[in-house]
């Protein structure tokens, strides 16, 4: 076979492997991606071959669901019927619970242990001491100059010096199809790795020149092995679900999915607000669209004249920031996005002298942790500092375990509070020059466009949103997946700072009619999720709002009482709790994070205000009526409707096969490279979220797998105006990887569901008695 041709086959098969993030910068997405041009079913029963795994929820999960009156019997007899299926659910139930996959070959296994050793050494991000030599040659040429010195392997002199010469000799007796076999079972083989390379080279992390690796360099590397140690892999289809099997569980996973948009939908015909009058607010607050904003905003509202908005948490700014803490920058905005922009901090005027201790802190922090890390690595002092140092270990272990806050505050310090001794300050990322007012009012304007903004309140706070835990190598899965698995907060302080600017508001004023008044000011915060406590940055250029900020920093405490007492079932000593589970180095369960995600509903408040959606949907404040021609919703389907699909996704797929699209237990868990997990001393790179993050239990189901339905409150043609246009988003609909129901208001609100091919259907609320169930 030809370079060009298998090449090209190598091009096209490595896009079905998703992505593998770093721990460090941690984004979910759809592990199935590559899959998203089939139907949901062909995604799923191709998924299952290549990676011989299970793509949908096993039977126990579906008795749990219809046990606990989430999948109405009703509607799974329906359709089952309408299938042809005339049998008992019980039947059924017992033909899906005799799935089972088959075992991987011995051979496949022996060779994945035999790059695990290779990928992890060539990959490593600065825990090894003696670094892997000539890495920055790429990775076939530095296992090249190594393998003849390893005991599995004794290199041949014929070995090609080139990767792309070792896939040459090696598939040039193959036919087409055999190569096509060969590179899908072998990519497929260790995804999670696999995965890691292909973020390496596209990451502008400085490890891509440090040690640069391709799939092609992977693939070389593994044939190559393979052929000299005569590991011959059968690459026929190696797990298979029966057509049977696939059908049911694809029917039960829609009732379930039908019996959720139900209960949803009936809690908006019987509990929808009326539209809030023009009265002024005391405060508004703009929170991320993140499940978790949905609890804390309720409470908010319940305690004062307040109003909130949802809006994506990175705030409209495509941005790095350069950190207070380290000095590097990180990206904070979504990972389909490119930075255009820029932040970095400046001291305060008046804080100097704060700043300065801060400084001194860190320098403190930071030599401390290097020279614990090379006396226990470096091999002349490990064991001396392991027998030197156990009753220091001791008193630490004390300290974490029975005052963990003061502990974790005496080693690191406040950050969040030191942080405050400085303010952003915004620029273009290539050219380092302040951006223009053109670009800084058309910021401040998308806000008010996407959220459907009418009034100004005298206080207006952007909160970003963070999770504070400790020992946790999955923390920035818990932070903004907006702003790439970083906390939101230095997003919200930036966009606060460019709309207090005078020339931007007259400038909004003149050009487009927004009138914000004199004493409005806007403020940034961060929403500790695991907390709920809120803080409030930069008010000291507020003097003439003390009274207001006052108010709403009592309300505010009040709120995070009131959520941590429903969010942990605990009605005394609640936020002790809540403290607990964030700074305890031995809470395998700090928060749930975005667990039990189900919908993404997209209209003003007053379609969800006063009802608890117990943490299962992603509010995005829209209001159709100031959106005259579609822009704002079509940027909000092209932008946050598919990183919420993302996001749903990827929680679906952990969920319903942990070992393969999950991290499994953290209680295994062996980070390696500072970047990734595998379990135990090898396996694969984990790609999803561990067990922990999803269930209760070993057994008990917590996060429920559902596709994700979408809401919109807004005239059906303005949708199918949008489709017509973004066929990328027609096809996840059409091939079901989402679900979209549109509440039209020129309609007498009817709610209509999407079908295939630009149709819409009546969803039928007449559900019976016993199934109905609602929360409020």
């Amino acid at each position: 076979m030809k370079t060009t041709e298998w090449k090209k086959s190598l091009e096209e098969i490595s896009k079905i492997v998703d992505k593998t993030s770093p721990l460090y910068a941690y984004i979910t997405s759809n592990q199935l991606s590559g899959f998203e041009e089939y139907h949901f079913k062909e995604a799923v029963s191709r998924a299952s071959t290549f990676y011989n795994a299970h793509g949908y929820p096993n039977a126990e999960v579906f008795r749990e669901a219809l046990d606990s009156r989430e999948l109405y019997s009703a509607e799974l007899e329906n359709l089952l019927i309408e299938n042809g299926y005339q049998d008992s659910i019980e039947a059924y139930l017992k033909i899906l619970g005799q799935v089972s996959a088959i075992k991987e070959q011995p051979d496949n296994l022996k060779l994945n242990r035999l790059m695990l050793k290779w990928l992890s050494i060539f990959m490593d991000e600065g825990v090894a001491e003696w670094p892997m030599p000539n890495r920055e040659k790429g990775f076939y040429k530095a296992w090249l100059g190594l393998a003849k010195y390893d005991k599995d392997y004794q290199i041949y002199k014929d070995t090609p010096q080139t990767a792309t010469a070792a896939l040459d000799q090696l598939f040039q007796n193959f036919s087409k199809e055999e190569v096509q076999n060969s590179i899908e079972f072998h990519l497929t083989s260790l995804p999670g790795w696999v995965g890691y390379i292909k973020q390496r080279q596209t990451s502008d992390s400085g490890w891509r020149k440090k040690a640069p690796i391709t799939i092609l360099e992977y693939l070389a590397v593994r044939l190559t092995i393979a052929e000299k140690l005569n590991l011959l892999i059968d690459v026929a289809p190696a797990f298979e679900t029966a057509n049977e099997q696939q059908e049911l569980s694809y029917l039960f996973l829609k009732a379930w999915e039908i019996s959720w948009q139900k209960e949803l939908t009936e809690k908006y015909i019987h509990n929808r607000v009326p539209e809030t009058n023009n009265n002024i607010p005391d405060a508004q607050m703009v929170f991320c669209i993140d499940t978790r904003s949905e609890l804390i905003r309720r409470k908010i509202e319940e305690t004062d004249n307040y109003e909130t908005f949802g809006y994506a948490g990175f705030f409209g700014i495509a941005m790095d920031y350069k950190s207070t803490e380290d000095g590097l920058t990180r990206k904070s905005c979504p990972p389909i996005l490119n930075s255009a922009y820029k932040v970095s901090y400046d001291v305060k005027p008046g804080k100097e002298t704060q700043a300065k201790a801060y400084k001194k802190q860190l320098k403190k922090i930071k030599f401390k942790n290097y020279f614990f890390k090379r006396l226990k690595n470096m091999l002349p002092s490990a064991f001396g500092y392991v027998e030197g140092t156990g009753i220091l270990y001791g008193l630490s272990l004390l300290g974490r375990t029975l005052l963990p806050a003061k502990y974790h505050k005496l080693m690191n310090g406040d950050k969040i509070a030191s942080e405050k001794s400085y303010e952003p300050k915004l620029a273009k990322k290539e050219h380092k020059h302040d951006i223009s007012l053109e670009e800084k009012v058309s910021l401040v304007k998308a806000t008010f466009d996407l959220t459907g903004w009418k009034i100004f309140a005298p206080v207006i706070i952007f909160t970003g949103h963070g999770s504070h835990t400790s020992n946790n190598p999955f923390a920035s899965s818990l932070d903004c997946g907006a702003c790439a698995g970083n906390p939101g907060r230095h997003n919200a302080r930036t966009l606060a700072s460019i709309a207090n600017e005078k020339e931007v508001r007259l400038a909004l004023k003149n050009n487009f009619g927004i009138d914000i008044p004199e004493n409005t000011i806007f403020l940034g915060a961060e929403h500790n999720t695991v907390t709920d406590e809120i803080e409030i940055f930069d008010t000291e250029f507020a003097p003439n709002h003390k009274e207001a900020l006052l108010k709403i920093t009592e309300n505010l405490k009040q709120a995070q009482l009131e959520a941590s007492r429903e969010r942990l079932g605990s009605e005394k000593e609640s936020l002790k709790l809540a403290h607990k589970k964030s700074h305890n180095w031995s809470e395998t369960r700090p928060e749930w994070g975005l667990a039990k995600n189900a919908s993404f509903i997209i209209g003003p408040r007053g379609l969800t205000k006063g009802l608890n959606l117990n943490g299962r949907c992603f509010l995005q404040s829209y209001d159709w009526k100031t959106d005259k021609d579609g822009t704002a919703l079509s940027a909000i389907m092209q932008g946050p409707m598919v990183v919420t699909q993302w996001i749903n996704n990827h929680y679906y797929f952990s969920t319903v096969d942990n070992e393969k699209f999950g991290a499994g237990s953290k209680i295994t868990h062996n980070i390696t490279g500072k970047f990734g997990v595998m379990q135990g001393n090898g396996s694969d790179l984990t790609k999803g979220l561990p067990l922990q993050s999803l269930k209760r239990s070993d057994s008990e189901m917590y996060h429920q797998p559902l596709r994700l339905s979408v809401v919109i409150e807004t005239p059906t043609n303005r949708v199918e105006k949008i489709l017509e246009e973004q066929p990328h988003l027609k096809n996840l609909l059409d091939n079901e990887w989402i679900y979209l129901l549109v509440i039209n208001p020129e309609e007498n609100r009817e709610i209509k569901r999407y079908a295939p091919g630009l149709n819409w259907e009546n969803l039928d609320n007449n559900s019976t008695t016993d199934d109905v169930k609602l929360a409020v």
